[in-house]
């Protein structure tokens, strides 16, 4: 597993930063609990493999920038 902190703080940054509140990302993931980024955000729980996939693909961003394994962002790097 990868760490919380981690994923938990660039999501946050993430989301802050393109402006989208947690209820509207929430809806583009297609969440059934809206309550679900707060919890990734909070470190409570972590997402699925399918949900980690669709949060790098909606930010454009790499896996591997979202759990800690790069500092990287860039999808093609």
């Amino acid at each position: 597993m990868f760490p919380k902190k981690i994923f938990a703080e660039r999501l946050k940054k993430l989301r802050t930063d393109h402006n989208v509140s947690m209820q509207k990302l929430a809806e583009e993931l297609e969440l059934k609990n809206k309550g679900t980024i707060g919890q990734f955000e909070t470190e409570k729980t972590t997402p699925s493999s399918e949900t980690l996939i669709r949060v790098a693909d909606y930010f454009n961003v790499s896996i591997d920038y979202l759990v800690g394994r790069s500092n990287n962002p860039d999808m093609h790097n």
